[in-house]
C-alpha cells in the first residue's frame, strides 16, 4: 500500500467517499433506484478523487483505534445522508403540486408508478417530478451539486462539532417551503377549480333538473389541464429558481 499511497491518504479518500456516497444515493436524478448502482458507486468514487484534495485539509488524522476509525465513518455518512436528504426534500413541492391538480380536476383516481418516490402517484404529479428532474439538468443545476459536493466540507467540517440542530432546523424549513410552494405551483388550477365549482352550484340550484354533475365534470377535466399546461412554463422557472437557491446553501462553501 505505501508503494501507492500512505494509510493517511486512503483512510483520508475513504472518509470522503462515505460521505459523497451517502450524498449520491439521494441527490435526485442521480440517487433514483432506477439509476444501477454500479454506475452511481462508479460516480461516486470518480468525484471522491477530485473532491479529496480539497477536503484533504480539514479531515482528521488516522485514528489508533478500530472503534474510532467506525465513528468518523458513520458520523460522515449520517451527514451525507442529511444533505442528501434536504436536496431530495424539496423535490416534494412538485409531487404535493401535482397532487393537488389531480384532485381539482378529478384525475385523482388515475395512478401510475412514480420513479422519483418509488410507489404509486398520480399522473400528474409523475409527470411533474420527471420534469423537474429535467429540468435540473437542462438548466445545469447539477453543477451546483457537483459545487456543493466539496462546498460541504467547508460548511460542515469533519473536525467541528455536527451541527445537529440547524440541520434539524433547515430540514423543517426545507418541508415547509416545499408543501407552500406546491400549494403556490398548483395556485391556478385551485383558482379556476373554486370559481368553476361555485358557477356549477349555482346552475344547480336555478336549474335543479339539469344534470349538473354530467356537463361540468367533462369541462372541468379539459379546463383544468388547459389552465394546467398553460401555467407549465412558470411552474418550471420557479421550481429551477427556487431549488437553486437551496442548492447555493451548500455551494457556496465552494465558491468561498
Amino acid at each position: 500500500m505505501e508503494g501507492y499511497a500512505t494509510a493517511d491518504q486512503v483512510w483520508g479518500a475513504a472518509l470522503v467517499f462515505a460521505r459523497l456516497g451517502a450524498i449520491l444515493m439521494l441527490l435526485p436524478g442521480l440517487g433514483e433506484t432506477y439509476v444501477p448502482p454500479r454506475i452511481r458507486l462508479s460516480l461516486a468514487l470518480v468525484i471522491t478523487l477530485v473532491v479529496w484534495p480539497i477536503a484533504a485539509p480539514v479531515l482528521p488524522a488516522l485514528p489508533e483505534s478500530v472503534g474510532g476509525m467506525a465513528g468518523w465513518v458513520i458520523r460522515e455518512v449520517a451527514t451525507g445522508l442529511m444533505i442528501g436528504a434536504i436536496l431530495r426534500a424539496f423535490m416534494t413541492a412538485l409531487a404535493t403540486a401535482g397532487e393537488v391538480v389531480s384532485l381539482q380536476t378529478t384525475l385523482s383516481f388515475a395512478q401510475s408508478t412514480n420513479p422519483m418516490q418509488a410507489q404509486p402517484g398520480s399522473t400528474l404529479s409523475a409527470f411533474l417530478t420527471l420534469l423537474g428532474v429535467t429540468l435540473l439538468f437542462a438548466n445545469n443545476t447539477h453543477h451546483l451539486f457537483l459545487a456543493g459536493l466539496a462546498g460541504s466540507y467547508e460548511l460542515i467540517a469533519p473536525v467541528r462539532p455536527l451541527i445537529t440542530a440547524d440541520f434539524v432546523e433547515l430540514a423543517v424549513r426545507t418541508l415547509a417551503d416545499s408543501f407552500m410552494l406546491g400549494i403556490q405551483l398548483a395556485a391556478p388550477v385551485i383558482v379556476f377549480a373554486i370559481i368553476f365549482n361555485l358557477a356549477s352550484g349555482l346552475v344547480g340550484r336555478v336549474m335543479p333538473q339539469f344534470q349538473v354533475f354530467f356537463a361540468t365534470a367533462p369541462l372541468s377535466i379539459l379546463l383544468g389541464l388547459s389552465i394546467f399546461t398553460l401555467s407549465l412554463g412558470v411552474v418550471g422557472t420557479i421550481f429551477i429558481d427556487r431549488y437553486r437557491s437551496l442548492a447555493q446553501i451548500f455551494a457556496g462553501g465552494a465558491g468561498g
